[in-house]
């Protein structure tokens, strides 16, 4: 294979993945460029990490979405670099008193976890996404946003609200393809003593490289009627909606 044809054809498979592939060599070690393009993307990433939530533009555009003012909290993590060095304190809350007992049948919380910048550039997005797929069906909660989260502590904000299932969108960790990946985490019954196990997680949602927000929403509804159904969520709750999504994809 030429030199030229090997160009080609790492091209066209780049098209297809955002994986580092097919990078080169000179000498001993990778061309020029590609060295640069890793510095580039190890530095989006440690950003992605430590810079701050801008809460008031979030709060804005939440509230825009039309299903309520949000209440902002936050967990015993006084700080980022806490927050980084002591996990445990990023799933408990520091103050809940502000969070309404709404007992519906849905709450959304809104966690910056590992990438703050995820959740800004995603989080309203996918907000209204899911408040689409699930308002005509369920009574929703206004949401909650939370800075300084783990996944974890949006089961002590569910159960301040009374909501029967929790749906927490969390900044995912940062790699070095994607810096601003967001995750969903869904708990039906929710409560304190929650574990891994007891959720479901949809990762991955970056349009438009990774999943797109409508059909994450779609994902996440399939999930929440199947929980109802089943009484739980996690490890015994399957996801079937991508398998029905591809069907209706197939020519009949």
């Amino acid at each position: 294979m030429t030199e030229l044809s090997t160009a080609a054809f790492w091209d066209e498979l780049r098209q297809s993945t955002q994986s580092r592939i097919g990078l080169g060599r000179a000498g001993d070690s990778l061309p020029t460029q590609r060295v640069l393009e890793f510095k580039a993307a190890h530095a989006a990433a440690r950003d992605a990490v430590h810079v701050p939530l801008d809460v008031d533009t979030l709060v804005a555009a939440v509230a825009a979405v039309g299903i309520g003012d949000p209440v902002v909290v936050t967990s015993l993590a006084t700080s980022r670099g806490e927050y980084l060095r002591r996990p445990d304190l990023g799933r408990q809350p520091d103050d809940l008193t502000a969070v309404p007992r709404t007992d519906a049948d849905v709450g959304f919380v809104l966690s910056d976890g590992l990438s703050p910048l995820a959740l800004m550039e995603h989080g309203a997005g996918l907000l209204a996404a899911l408040a689409t797929e699930l308002g005509d069906g369920y009574s929703l909660a206004p949401p909650v946003i939370a800075t300084e989260a783990r996944v974890a502590l949006g089961d002590h904000i569910a159960v301040a609200m009374g909501v029967r299932t929790v749906i927490v969108l969390i900044g995912e960790r940062p790699g070095l393809s994607v810096a601003d990946s967001l995750g969903i985490y869904l708990t039906h019954l929710p409560d304190t003593s929650r574990t891994d196990a007891d959720r479901n997680c949809i990762s991955n949602i970056h349009p438009p490289e990774g999943l797109g927000y409508t059909v994450a929403a779609r994902i996440a509804a399939g999930l929440v009627s199947g929980a109802r159904a089943l009484g739980r969520s996690g490890v015994a709750l399957k996801d079937n909606s991508r398998d029905e999504l591809g069907a209706a994809a197939e020519p009949h």
